[in-house]
């Protein structure tokens, strides 16, 4: 285990050094950051003392040089926008997304699990017939159009639910979190129902399609011969050996949950790392950019790691023969 979690680690390494460089490289041609940090007023001679400054007038290898560097010691710079620290700006947003993200995941995982699991199970029957038609929603409305929606249904026509924002946080040391308050709950609901739903459609079509795969197999027939109940054939042997490629998808959903909560945000105003991006974008703010990749690409490799140690534990063959 501890030879296989070195060279996974490495890889990571290595991953996170290729991403960083382009990253940097990419974001080079978004826009010239000095015209977005000034007004139409501004000479050329305080341009370039502020393009210098900033380091723009470096070579290309020496500012990217000094980005990875930097960013091995979480110093990303500062925002040419906010003028703040980028490590700062990402540390306040960083705590709204990772809830949000959280909420939409145990909401995808939580409903769509069993939904499979049922819809497997129970084939033919109309209820399953009436999720499966349900879940072409999940599946065929882009994210921002499912957020408006709720949004129309559940805040302007029955006013249940607040249309925009985190709603009132308790600060806990570094950490503030809407999950202590009943409005931050409450603006909770809709942004996670609307990140989550496309996940949560994604796992239940999974589990179902494996679950049928798994119940035609000889050992789930042998199984009922030998005449154990149907609850311990479903949950107990077919089920199980259904969780290795939805563990796949769930964690590359949450990666992705994680990282591309921009459209959710903007829709609703979350104030996380999708809505500071976004503004990013908009003044090309390099640094900022440059970060919120660098970071979504720490997100998808630990969550990758942790998925392939969950292989490990529910799968005995891949601890036998010691591969992934």
């Amino acid at each position: 285990m501890s030879s296989y979690l070195v060279r996974r680690l490495l890889e990571a390494i290595l991953v996170m050094v290729v991403v960083a460089i382009v990253a940097f490289t990419l974001f080079r041609f978004v826009g010239d950051p000095v015209n977005q940090m000034v007004g139409q007023d501004i000479g050329i001679a305080e341009r370039d003392r502020l393009r210098a400054e900033l380091g723009l007038d470096d070579g290309l290898l020496v500012q990217c040089g000094r980005f990875i560097w930097n960013a091995l010691h979480f110093d990303f710079g500062i925002s040419y926008k906010f003028r703040a620290p980028v490590t700062d700006l990402i540390a306040a947003r960083l705590p709204a997304t990772l809830e949000l993200s959280l909420a939409a995941s145990i909401f995808a995982i939580a409903a769509g699990i069993p939904l499979g699991v049922h819809t497997g199970i129970h084939r033919d029957g109309a209820l399953s017939r009436l999720i499966m038609a349900g879940s072409l929603i999940g599946v065929s409305l882009p994210t921002f159009l499912i957020g408006i929606l709720l949004i129309y249904l559940f805040s302007v026509t029955l006013h249940w639910l607040p249309s925009y924002g985190r709603g009132e946080v308790v600060s806990l040391g570094f950490w503030q979190t809407g999950f202590l308050t009943g409005s931050g709950l409450r603006a909770l609901i809709l942004p996670a129902v609307t990140l989550g739903l496309f996940q949560l459609t994604l796992v239940m079509r999974l589990v179902r399609s494996e679950m049928l795969e798994v119940l035609r197999t000889d050992y789930i027939r042998f199984a009922r011969a030998r005449g154990l109940t149907d609850r311990a054939i479903h949950f107990r042997h077919a089920l199980k050996n259904t969780l290795v490629p939805v563990v796949t998808i769930i964690g590359l959903q949450i990666g992705s949950i994680i990282a591309f909560s921009i459209i959710t945000e903007t829709v609703f105003q979350w104030p996380g790392m999708g809505l500071l991006f976004i503004q990013a974008v908009q003044n090309a703010d390099i640094p900022i950019m440059a970060a919120y990749l660098l970071l979504t690409a720490v997100i998808f490799v630990t969550i990758n790691l942790i998925v392939d140690l969950i292989y490990r534990a529910i799968d005995p063959r891949i601890r036998m023969s010691g591969r992934v």
